[in-house]
């Protein structure tokens, strides 16, 4: 054999030798492959909580339709619409004029009745004395105590009167009848307003309520002090927490529901009356079973519902539909009615395009 033979032996040999460390390192990572990467949770028993979304509204615990006590015509106007007013503020005053002249003359009225009866008293002691000493007749002495009883009955009419004149006075004053806000500015300087003639309307800001309405099937499952989770539209993405605070057991016959009025803590929120707001109620559902993450359900085209569990063969994690039956969904969690137990692996990050037994590296768990 040649030198140039053996030289291409020796050079074949080498290439396939190099070939087949190349063919052995590339498969090496390739045997320890596990399948995709998925993240698991485990199916459990818990007691099931049925959430009833409903809605409602922002409701203020006193508003009114402010109306004057007398008639007359608007000679100061304190506040506008938005305007915010304590208890007892000014608001309206009419042209009191003719009221004050009134009580001018019941108080003039009352000074008059006050001087004759100080006078009769007086006429009726100095009767006494002469009565005893028996300087005049008895029925003269009487006389003059019915005297005193007249004056002084006439005095507590005219004290009435200037009272009667007083209130009448004050009454033309549309004063605040609680803490609140402006809503509705209804009459304007100069005009004339009567008794049921609307003037302000006042909305009370504090301590405001949310009013939902439930369907009436759930009237049994509620009682006051049941917390309640609020969403309001100034607070989008925020969970604000209630309490059930009254429960009006009258149901609207057309929509076939009744009142809840839910109390909210704190008076710092950004909401206002009027304002939509909707709420999720927690009621138990009185029983326990499985439930799973809701991730981990996969709805098909052909009605079933299925979810990947996670089993061990062969030191290999594989995974295997089940076709399951959900029940209520809450919480991020699905009650399993059928089809799987508790205690159970099933995929909730991953799941959308494995296979039947397919191999896979279990990444995570929640």
């Amino acid at each position: 054999m040649t030198g140039l033979g053996m030289r291409g032996r020796w050079l074949g040999a080498c290439a396939r030798s190099w070939c087949l460390a190349l063919s052995v390192a590339t498969a090496t990572p390739m045997a320890g492959a596990a399948g995709p990467a998925v993240i698991v949770a485990e199916s459990r028993m818990q007691a099931v909580v049925e959430a009833l979304r409903v809605s409602g509204s922002v409701t203020a615990p006193r508003a009114a339709r402010l109306s004057p006590a007398v008639a007359g015509k608007v000679a100061a106007l304190r506040v506008d619409i938005g305007s915010r007013v304590a208890e007892g503020a000014v608001l309206v005053e009419l042209d009191a004029e003719l009221a004050r002249i009134e009580l001018e003359v019941a108080q003039a009225g009352v000074s008059q009745a006050s001087e004759a009866l100080a006078d009769a008293r007086r006429r009726e002691a100095d009767g006494r004395r002469l009565a005893s000493s028996r300087s005049i007749a008895a029925s003269a002495y009487e006389a003059l105590q019915s005297e005193v009883r007249a004056d002084t009955a006439l005095l507590r009419q005219r004290e009435a009167e200037r009272r009667a004149a007083q209130a009448r006075l004050e009454r033309h004053v549309l004063r605040a009848p609680f803490d609140g806000v402006i809503s509705a500015k209804l009459t304007e300087l100069g005009e004339w307003i009567a008794p049921g003639d609307e003037a302000l309307a006042l909305v009370a800001e504090r301590g405001l309520w949310v009013d939902l309405q439930v369907p009436q099937a759930y009237f049994p499952r509620l009682a006051p002090g049941m917390a309640v989770q609020l969403r309001l539209d100034a607070l989008p993405g925020t969970a604000v927490e209630g309490r059930i605070e009254r429960i009006v057991p009258v149901s609207d016959a057309t929509a076939r529901s009744f009142l809840l009025r839910v109390g909210v803590a704190g008076d710092d929120l950004p909401m206002t009356p009027g304002m939509s707001a909707s709420a999720v109620l927690r009621l138990d559902a009185g029983r326990e079973r499985v439930v799973v993450a809701r991730d981990a359900l996969l709805r098909h085209a052909d009605g079933r519902v299925t979810v990947w569990a996670v089993e061990e063969a062969d030191a290999q994690a594989r995974v295997v539909e089940r076709v399951v039956q959900p029940g209520l969904g809450f919480d991020g969690l699905v009650e399993i009615v059928d089809g799987l137990d508790a205690g159970v692996r099933v995929v909730v990050e991953g799941n959308e395009s494995l296979r039947q037994g397919q191999a896979v590296t279990v990444a995570g768990a929640r």
